[in-house]
């Protein structure tokens, strides 16, 4: 089961973003660091995903660190991963019997992975598409690169669930989106996504990082922000895309 996608941006922000026809893949797929990530699927050992995390973490390749997993794991014949190190160099394995399609493509810092797919042409449609997203944002680039993928053939069995996580350089997740049973996943994230623009990411903004355990301990500027969004949001006769009920 399975398609994903890692990249780091110019920015150094680190994405993983995975659709399936599998339920809550993004809550079992990814495994994300500040400069890291490891994507474990196919049938999925979560060990490899938090093992490699921590090894890559720790400053050891991609290549060792895989070449590694597969070398103890008897089930690596249906394992599928990809993952990329601290240095930005990525290394992916494709078990034997995992069912076809299942293959890899790397690009320029980004790869793609995947299994139980149309053909190739998800793959290579996806890396292509995320290429040709550099003027995009960075999380709307991720899900425009695999709504590509998915309207090349996708998952062979179908749609039920993606997942999108996003680092910007910290341990903690600056992004972490889930659409864990729904008819069209990757457009529930973008639909996610719009709706964070209202006010998470404007929250986002004041969040404590390593570098300031504070983060912003006053809602003055969040808030600012917040109500200019709306204000621009309404002027531009846009409604709200949340699904929340206010009392």
């Amino acid at each position: 089961m399975t398609w994903s996608l890692i990249a780091r941006d110019a920015e150094g922000r680190v994405g993983l973003i995975v659709a399936s026809r599998f339920f809550a893949c993004g809550a079992v797929v990814p495994y994300v660091g500040a400069e890291v990530a490891v994507a474990s699927q196919a049938f999925c050992n979560p060990v490899w995903g938090t093992e490699g995390r921590a090894r890559l973490i720790g400053g050891e390749p991609a290549e060792t660190v895989l070449a590694d997993l597969v070398a103890r794991d008897e089930g690596q014949a249906i394992r599928q991963a990809h993952m990329m190190d601290a240095a930005g160099n990525f290394a992916a394995h494709t078990g034997a019997q995992c069912v076809a399609w299942a293959g890899q493509v790397q690009g320029h810092a980004h790869s793609v992975a995947g299994n139980m797919l149309a053909g190739p042409e998800v793959l290579d449609t996806t890396s292509d598409a995320f290429q040709d997203g550099a003027h995009l944002p960075f999380a709307e680039r991720l899900i425009a690169a695999m709504q590509a993928g998915e309207a090349a053939g996708g998952d062979k069995r179908g749609r039920q669930a993606a997942g999108l996580t996003i680092h910007h350089g910290e341990a903690h997740a600056w992004l972490d989106l889930r659409a864990d049973d729904h008819a069209d996943p990757l457009a529930e994230l973008s639909r996610l996504w719009g709706v964070a623009q209202e006010r998470y990411v404007h929250f986002a903004k004041g969040m404590p990082t390593a570098a300031r355990f504070s983060g912003a301990p006053t809602r003055e500027g969040i808030d600012a922000d917040i109500a200019a969004a709306e204000a621009a949001r309404v002027a531009q006769g846009q409604s709200s895309r949340s699904h929340a009920v206010d009392h």
